[in-house]
């Protein structure tokens, strides 16, 4: 072999290596989120993915398989610490169960970060990123008292799951906007005054959403506005009320603020929807973690990371932007 040959090939072999060598050395966070299908934690992951690679981090994720799996997310969680992620980031499914799994992590140096929703108690996690659920459901109850007019109102709740802090703040918050008796934001029971003729649990879910709308039509044919937790659940909803030709007279919000959402809104499927910035949350955690990593500052506290009304209708002493406005900032920041 000659001498030429033998230099450059000892030149590839150390670049190689020390290519390996930089990826080893990454520092791992990791990101688990209520599930891998719903658009919201699609984006999420996606602002996390980007965020990590332009701070030299390495990102691993995980998701529970629906809304309320708990199991799916501790499991996650257990699997990251044996990556050896120095911080994990997590949307939890639920939020009294996942404590004793996330104090673990705590306990053995892992920084929690909770994303989009709180734990209970809210300090379980070292911070919270995440929108301000009672604003967001108090912003659409404001629209649909004013969009509703004078018509007496006779209300459907199509909600998360009992207990969850940000069902209960989306649908509290609703409440009080729509200028009924309301818990206050740190009360995770769901208010009942006697305009709520039906309740229902979606999990978020689209086709739950449609059963639980077509449930309530069932009870009380003469429903005339509608609360969503997601949009999902809003299309979910929408197709049952279109089913039934109820469509046109029925207010219809929701929650979330994605590009699907906003074009519903602009079609008239959805009267009005509280837009939420995954990507700003993702961005957020991710710095936060990177700047823990590098000097060993520890995040702390809640960061709103804020919310706005969509509308294609604007109503009368309620501030809302239109959907052109909707669709430039669907599902990104704020």
């Amino acid at each position: 072999m000659s001498a030429s040959l033998t230099i450059r090939l000892t030149c590839v072999a150390a670049l190689t290596l020390s290519a390996a060598t930089l990826h080893a050395q990454q520092p791992v966070i990791g990101l688990i989120t209520k599930t891998e299908t719903n658009p919201f934690f699609v984006k999420m992951k996606e602002g996390a993915q980007s965020a990590a690679q332009a701070n030299g981090l390495k990102l691993i994720t995980g998701a529970g398989k629906n809304d309320g799996d708990n199991a799916g997310q501790v499991t996650a969680l257990e699997n990251m610490m044996a990556a050896g992620a120095k911080v994990v980031m997590i949307t939890v499914n639920d939020s009294k169960a996942i404590v004793p799994a996330i104090k673990r992590a705590r306990e053995k140096g892992v920084v929690v970060i909770a994303l989009d929703s709180p734990t209970d108690p809210v300090d379980a996690t070292d911070a919270l990123y995440a929108t301000d659920n009672y604003r967001a459901g108090t912003l659409i109850g404001q629209y649909a008292r004013a969009a509703l007019g004078s018509r007496t109102p006779k209300i459907a709740t199509l909600d998360l799951l009992p207990g969850h802090p940000v069902g209960a703040q989306r649908h509290n918050g609703f409440l009080k906007g729509f200028g009924l008796a309301a818990p206050e934001q740190a009360i995770n029971t769901l208010g009942r005054p006697s305009a709520v003729v039906c309740m229902a649990d979606s999990y978020g879910d689209q086709t739950k959403g449609q059963t639980g709308m077509e449930t309530c039509l069932q009870k009380n044919p003469d429903i005339n506005v509608v609360y969503t937790i997601n949009e999902p659940t809003a299309a979910g909803a929408y197709k049952a009320l279109k089913s039934a030709g109820k469509e046109k007279g029925v207010v219809l919000v929701s929650v979330d603020g994605g590009c699907q959402g906003i074009r519903d809104v602009g079609s008239g499927a959805i009267a009005a929807t509280a837009q939420q910035y995954p990507v700003k949350m993702a961005e957020l955690g991710v710095a936060a973690a990177a700047a823990f990593i590098k000097t060993g500052k520890k995040p702390s506290g809640y960061t709103d990371t804020g919310v706005a009304l969509i509308a294609a209708k604007p109503v009368a002493g309620v501030d809302s932007k239109d959907v052109a406005t909707g669709m430039s900032l669907c599902f990104g920041r704020k």
